[in-house]
């Protein structure tokens, strides 16, 4: 059978479900209907659905039609949990839209029909409740056309001249095959549904089984096999767990067929499961078209570039004193992982957690998932608006960062773009004044988190960043020095700037008896909102216009009841635009300027690390551009640029003469007699002598940093520990290096400092009040000016100090290729040894030893 992927979207209470569970038992899938108000529904089987009557997670369910085997994929339709439903329609071939017969379009089906629109998904409606409701199907047909699309058509009446000639309209060419037949042939219709040029409508009653045989029939009749290529592919579009705790990678095969025990990217597939509601059935092979669920895969994720909606508001996570912050946050993180747009923030200072989120609706949920899964309880804060930040002028902002044995320089151009276009990055800088590998790695770096602004310290957007300059240092070099020297240029841009506050803007409709016209009116102006001549017809008004979401969020509630019920409020997102109340909400803002990231530079002067303001390090820069020059690319910027690798100059020279006599004293000068008495010697070459290295590793951020180790600490953190320290080990058995794995013991009463030797490993757990992070400073602090020492963590600021004190660094990921890089080294090295030829015992001894013992055997 054709596997088809059909996804019903809907409106909150518009009988999504009703009419999914309806569906599957007229095609025989179910024995027995189930009803959401009995909470015995076959796709709602979360135990928090069925309390709440509402669908929260994406559900499947498989069924046969025709030549088909449809995959219906259920999706939530509460606007808390639209970013849910938009991450399905990356692997839907066609949609059903379920409209409420009662209440017609409302707010939440035009942001699902403008998502269908954009992502070009063939779509079918279906009106329900039409035993409730009192409009005729002509007017509801008529709200399609005005507020949806024109193409909006009635499939479930006679299929005459008249259906025929409304569908021929929509193209020139199935007007010519109209007027040439008198009618339109099967292949025409499916394609025209495919290209959405018009929408097959039906109505019904889900609840009494009415209007489903035409609805089964029509798709049947009009659905379309896509075509296929042969390459193995597929299209991730949500990651869950299932009640043991397995991750489930839930995609889309889009091309050729994956099987049991195959690999993607180096990762096995254990299982292929095909789900219908909460059961599934193990496959041993998966074909293109069909949604299926794997296990095994642990880096798999949902593309980050597909979500559109974002969350509007952010949360603070409310908990007792007695339960750790840190690991309320590590479960948020595995539900983050199920819904991306939840964006965890940690706030260090305050030991805070803030989620991003929908609304209200979304935090009950998440409350009630902590608990039923962890069995922990959390409240959250009052909602607050998610503001943003831009720019208004064009600045160049530069950073440099030379404490002692580091070195790297960022000039970067800052423009405004205009609203609604995000961030974006380039590089115009040449590859012979900076290596291509540098450039990359600072355009990693602006990307690689969302930056904050310098006004409240919300995220920055819609500004044009192209990397014009930088330098590199040709010994002193390394990544996490272009890290820093980045994120100081960036925030000195910022700085310098023309700041502005954004926030979130809803486009609304307003649709009211006209007698409540100037009460409206009145309203929008108090709340900010903005909006041409309303429109007039009979007895009603529509207001269509845009406002802030802080002002007009709520007054859905407040329209009803002035109305008595007959006004109306759609709501949908618009963008982000300057703040109505800018002053009022930065002084509410407490906000500390350097606290995300420094604006100033470091440079060495005298021996030591020397911190420059952002307004005055302009001037210490290695390289010069003014402020109103040309982007780098211009003959006359070119020519006015230094090289790009560093060269000392005779100051410099005397700086590190500096140095080396503060470090190792004054060198003792030779006395005339000793000068002529002494012999002449010959020159003898002397290596020079290697700083020892050391490592020293924070092995808790290391664990909870790396996936699999993370997910072995949730069952056993000493396994996850011992499997840590025997990785680190074989690493360190390669590379020699002196290394050291610190471990926080520092809530344990009375834990002295222990220091253990452990195979060729030394380990470390810090004695009481005292964290990993402050025993990994004092020992860099101690060592890092006689020896190399590198410091391995993700935690920011203790980079940031460890940095300032000598350190190199390799951040949790860095590590793990660097010794993924080591253990493929080793191997191919094994590899050679074991190639195939014979090693014998005399092969490599002397020849006459091999003369003698052949002697020997000859009986010589």
């Amino acid at each position: 059978m054709k596997p088809i992927t059909l996804g019903i979207l809907a409106h909150v209470d518009a009988g999504k479900t009703t009419l999914s569970e309806s569906i599957l038992y007229t095609c025989g899938a179910l024995a027995q209907k189930g009803r959401v108000d009995h909470k015995n529904t076959f796709l709602d089987t979360n135990s928090i659905e069925r309390k709440r009557g509402i669908t929260v997670f994406s559900k499947q369910a498989v069924f046969p039609l025709g030549d088909y085997q449809i995959t219906l994929l259920d999706t939530p339709g509460h606007v808390d949990f639209s970013t849910e439903t938009e991450r399905t329609l990356m692997v839907l071939d066609y949609a059903l839209l379920v409209i409420n017969g009662n209440e017609g379009v409302q707010s939440h089906t035009k942001t699902l029909w403008e998502l269908l629109k954009k992502h070009q998904i063939p779509t079918f409606l279906f009106l329900n409740k039409m035993d409730l409701t009192a409009q005729s199907k002509t007017a509801l047909l008529a709200d399609l056309r005005e507020n949806l699309d024109e193409g909006c058509i009635y499939f479930d009446g006679d299929h005459d001249e008249v259906f025929y000639e409304s569908l021929a309209l929509s193209d020139e060419a199935y007007l010519d095959s109209f007027l040439q037949t008198g009618k339109l042939n099967t292949r025409i219709i499916q394609e025209g549904i495919q290209k959405r040029k018009f929408f097959p409508v039906y109505s019904g009653s889900a609840l009494k089984d009415s209007g489903i045989q035409e609805l089964l029939l029509g798709l049947k009749d009009f659905l379309f096999f896509p075509s296929y290529g042969s390459t193995a592919q597929m299209v991730v579009y949500k990651i869950s767990r299932d009640e043991k705790g397995t991750r489930l990678t839930h995609a889309k095969i889009t091309g050729g067929e994956f099987s049991v025990k195959s690999f993607i990217e180096n990762e096995k597939i254990d299982q292929i499961r095909l789900y219908s509601g909460d059961k599934y059935e193990l496959m041993p092979v998966a074909y293109s078209g069909m949604i299926v669920a794997f296990t095994g895969l642990k880096e798999t994720h949902p593309p980050s570039d597909f979500q559109s909606l974002k969350p509007l508001l952010t949360y603070k996570v409310i908990h007792s004193p007695d339960v750790d912050p840190f690991k309320i946050y590590e479960k948020f993180s595995l539900l983050e992982e199920e819904e991306p747009t939840l964006k965890l923030q940690w706030q260090e200072e305050k030991k805070e957690i803030l989620v991003h989120v929908m609304g209200e609706i979304q935090t009950e949920i998440l409350k009630a998932l902590l608990q039923e899964r962890f069995q922990i309880d959390i409240d959250f804060s009052e909602g607050s608006i998610l503001y943003k930040e831009t720019i208004t002028d064009t600045v160049i902002g530069s950073g440099h960062f030379e404490p002692l044995r580091h070195y790297a320089e960022v000039h970067l151009l800052m423009e405004p773009a205009p609203a609604g276009e995000g961030m974006s990055f380039s590089s115009k800088v040449n590859e012979d004044e900076l290596d291509k590998n540098w450039q990359n790695l600072i355009l990693t770096h602006l990307k690689e988190k969302e930056h904050a602004g310098v006004l409240a310290g919300y995220p920055i957007t819609d500004i044009k960043i192209t990397l014009i300059a930088g330098r590199a240092h040709i010994k002193h070099t390394s990544g996490g020095d272009f890290r820093e020297a980045t994120y100081r240029a960036l925030r000195q841009g910022l700085r310098k700037s023309q700041a502005l506050l954004l926030e979130p803007f809803l486009r609304f409709q307003i649709s009211l008896p006209l007698s409540y016209l100037g009460r409206a009116l009145s309203d929008i102006d108090g709340m900010s909102g903005t909006y041409p001549p309303p429109i007039t017809e009979q007895d009603r008004a529509v207001i269509e216009g845009k406002a802030p979401l802080a002002t007009i969020h709520h007054y859905g509630i407040t329209l009803s009841s002035y109305t008595g019920g007959e006004g109306k409020l759609f709501l949908s997102f618009l963008g982000y635009f300057p703040c109505h109340n800018e002053k009022e909400v930065l002084e509410n803002a407490d906000y500390d300027i350097e606290k995300d990231s420094p604006s100033s530079s470091v440079f060495t002067h005298h021996g030591a690390g020397r911190t420059i303001p952002w307004d005055k390090a302009d001037a210490s820069m290695h390289i010069q551009i003014k402020e109103d020059s040309k982007p780098i690319d211009t003959p006359n910027q070119k020519a006015s640029m230094t090289p790009p690798v560093h060269r000392s100059t005779q100051e410099e020279d005397a700086e590190l003469e500096e140095i080396f006599i503060r470090t190792y004293g004054e060198p003792k000068k030779p006395s005339r007699e000793s000068l002529r008495l002494s012999p002449p010697k010959e020159p003898v070459y002397q290596e020079p002598k290697k700083l020892e290295e050391y490592l020293l590793i924070d092995g808790y951020n290391i664990i909870y940093a790396w996936d699999s180790l993370k997910e072995l600490a949730e069952e056993n953190l000493d396994a996850a520990r011992e499997k840590l320290i025997d990785i680190i080990s074989n690493y360190q058995g390669y590379k020699g290096i002196t290394t050291i794995v610190v471990f926080d013991a520092y809530k344990l009463a009375g834990h002295p400092e222990e220091i253990l030797e452990y195979k060729n490993l030394y380990i470390v757990y810090t004695k009481e009040a005292e964290t990993a992070d402050q025993y990994i400073e004092k020992t860099v602090h101690k060592i890092g000016r006689k020896h190399k020492v590198t410091v391995a963590t993700s935690d920011y600021l203790e980079q940031i100090i460890t940095r300032g004190k000598g350190s190199y660094l390799f951040s949790a990921s860095e590590l793990y290729e660097e010794i993924e890089n080591t253990r493929k080294e080793i191997q191919k090295k094994t590899d050679s040894f074991s190639s195939g030829t014979k090693n014998y015992l005399l092969d490599h001894a002397p020849k006459e030893l091999n003369a003698e013992l052949e002697n020997i055997r000859l009986g010589k």
